[in-house]
């Protein structure tokens, strides 16, 4: 019977069967043997990559690099033995939420969810910290090939939190930041859906050196925009020289041909729509232009409906270049709806329902870093965190690029104000947008107002959030018809160290004392859900499916989504219990290896399975 691995996939060996699709990063421009710079691929790129430890590359060529760059790559790839642990007290609606709250360190979190999530995330929005030399950044761990660090993090009972403050005066600072970056914007990307889109809060400290980073992870023909956002509504007088009252949101596409932004159906129109025919309201706009550029193709004489030339008349000297806006093919496509008016050609601009996104973010309907504190008090007084973004602008961005089922995800999670805005846009429209926010147990200073409130975590201001955030939602929105099939639940899972013990990866490390581990190889204070929970990741299963347990022939046994898997960790499982279970055909199922009554049981159960159930695909632990 085949076991299952129960560590998170290795990447690098996953890169290597989709090198077109997942690492544009490895497109570069070199210089050929002809002399001419032309676009290449960068192989000592390609070879860390595929490599399980640091590839040295020399030779130059165009690209972004910083010390640490290549360790940060290894890291990312590096296999984990760790899992997620459920936790039913501290979440709300835990069997029937299709919502994840996950507890630790993003960069394990992403490791965690590649196979499940792969493909299948639209909207990802993070707020990373923006290195101003106040900020905590995550410290990982560098100087390890991938089968050290999945040892590693096998053997530690803990690893905690390794947050590091990244003062100006540190001779890695911008260093320390791209590489944190680097590696969880790589897991990221892999986890969008093809028409999948990102968006990345971010200040002048970074913004240069972010964007360089998504280009190399995305694709520079994958940039999307620079929004630029007003954060502040006068004038900052904290910022030296000038007063700075803007942020960025960088936004990169999966694959920009096939991503659509949505109508911004709330933005005023500045267009007079002051005419009205069959099709609607429309406003007249000039056919002819001035244009910097000039186009010999786009100047040509168009004849009117009864035979009159019109020409472009070249008299300003400033810009001679007049041109018309449509080819000749286009006029006598859509001759129909041209209007000829004193000497002149117009083409009718109708009234639509909504307008394209703006770069720029300035109105008051999008808020303010005031109005993100404010919303933030409104559930848990007391400022408890900083610089929260605004709901106006998170639902701005979610009704742009998501549909009403789409999975969202933040692994900068903070006070989860991303998961209180896909409440409160479901609620408008009646979606189903499930989110999965990551937030590591940041541990809150004890002069911090989130300290003094009685948060001990920076985890446990967005856990709250959230809760209470559902409560209000259910509550203002009680005359809503659709009200009742909103979910304003989480499951929180925790990271920690695997469930089984370190015999289970190194068993050739055995020894005559370690034998009893070979017998039992799960970890004493584990549970039958914790063990549920990581074949859920093992086996790539939805972290977020329904989960019923039943008692069968006195065994228990859970149930994921139906049929979609059935799990039992019992002892004393015999051939008889295995049969009743296999009446009910699951298509997957798992034992735990020192769960069966005898050896003859464990060789009979995939035969008992192939008679009964014979597309039942069975494992163990």
């Amino acid at each position: 019977m085949n076991k299952l691995k129960m560590h998170s996939p290795d990447l690098t060996q996953a890169n290597i069967d989709k090198l077109a699709d997942l690492f544009p990063n490895c497109m570069t421009e070199a210089a050929g043997a002809d002399g001419v710079v032309k676009r290449s691929i960068d192989f000592d790129q390609l070879r860390q990559e595929l490599s399980g430890s640091i590839v040295e590359g020399p030779q130059e060529r165009y690209q972004l690099n910083w010390p640490g760059k290549r360790e940060a790559l290894l890291t990312a790839n590096a296999p984990i033995a760790k899992t997620l642990r459920p936790c039913r007290e501290e979440s709300v609606n835990f069997d029937t939420t299709q919502n994840l709250f996950i507890e630790g360190d993003n960069l394990d979190a992403l490791k965690l969810l590649q196979e499940i999530y792969l493909n299948k995330v639209k909207m990802i929005y993070i707020d990373p910290p923006y290195n101003t030399g106040k900020d905590f950044i995550y410290e990982d761990d560098f100087a390890e090939d991938s089968h050290s660090y999945l040892l590693r993090s096998a053997q530690r009972d803990s690893d905690g939190i390794r947050l590091i403050a990244n003062t100006d005066s540190n001779g890695r600072f911008h260093s320390d930041w791209m590489s944190m970056m680097y590696g969880r914007l790589t897991l990221a990307r892999r986890l969008l859906c093809d028409s999948g889109v990102i968006f990345i809060s971010i200040d002048d400290n970074e913004v240069t050196n972010l964007k360089k980073i998504c280009e190399e992870v995305f694709g520079s023909d994958n940039f999307v925009s620079s929004f630029i956002w007003k954060s502040k509504s006068g004038g900052a007088n904290d910022s030296g020289l000038l007063a700075i009252d803007h942020e960025y949101v960088l936004c990169f596409a999966r694959n920009l041909a096939t991503l659509t932004f949505r109508l911004d159906t709330e933005a005023e129109a500045t267009t007079n729509y002051n005419q009205e025919d069959g099709k609607g309201r429309y406003a007249l706009e000039r056919l002819d232009k001035q244009n910097l550029q000039y186009s010999p193709s786009l100047d040509y004489e168009l004849a009117g409906p009864d035979g009159t030339p019109y020409r472009l008349e070249h008299k300003d000297i400033k810009n001679p270049n007049a041109i018309w806006r449509w080819s000749k093919d286009r006029v006598k496509r859509e001759m129909a709806d041209l209007v000829f008016k004193s000497g002149n050609v117009y083409t009718k601009n109708y009234e639509k329902s909504g307008m394209k996104l703006r770069s720029l973010l300035v109105d008051e309907r999008f808020g303010r870093t005031r109005t993100g504190r404010a919303d933030l008090d409104t559930l848990i007084p007391g400022a408890v965190f900083n610089n929260p973004k605004p709901l106006k602008l998170l639902q701005h961005f979610i009704r742009s690029s998501t549909d009403p089922h789409s999975l969202i995800l933040d692994f900068f999670a903070g006070s989860a104000s991303l998961a209180e805005a896909v409440l409160r846009q479901n609620a408008l429209d009646g979606g189903n947008r499930k989110f999965i926010m990551i937030q590591v147990a940041e541990v809150c200073e004890t002069d911090s107002a989130a300290f003094k409130s009685g948060f001990g975590t920076i985890s446990e201001i967005g856990k709250q959030r959230i809760r209470r955030a559902g409560t209000k939602v259910m509550t203002d929105n009680s005359g809503n018809a659709n009200i009742a099939k909103l979910d304003v639940g989480f499951r929180v899972l925790k990271i920690d160290t695997s469930n089984m013990k370190e015999v289970f990866y190194t068993p050739d490390a055995v020894s005559q004392d370690l034998l009893s581990d070979q017998v039992n190889n799960i970890r004493e204070d584990r549970t039958a859900e914790d063990l549920l929970f990581q074949v859920l990741l093992d086996w790539g299963v939805d972290l977020a499916l329904p989960i019923s347990e039943e008692v069968i022939a006195g065994k228990t046994v859970y149930f994921v989504d139906g049929n979609a898997l059935a799990a039992c960790f019992d002892e004393g499982v015999d051939e008889d219990f295995v049969k009743l279970l296999a009446k009910r055909e699951p298509l997957r199922v798992v034992f735990r290896d020192a769960g069966f009554a005898s050896d003859s049981v464990k060789i009979n159960v995939e035969q008992i399975f192939k008679l009964m159930s014979p597309s039942t695909e069975v494992k163990c632990i």
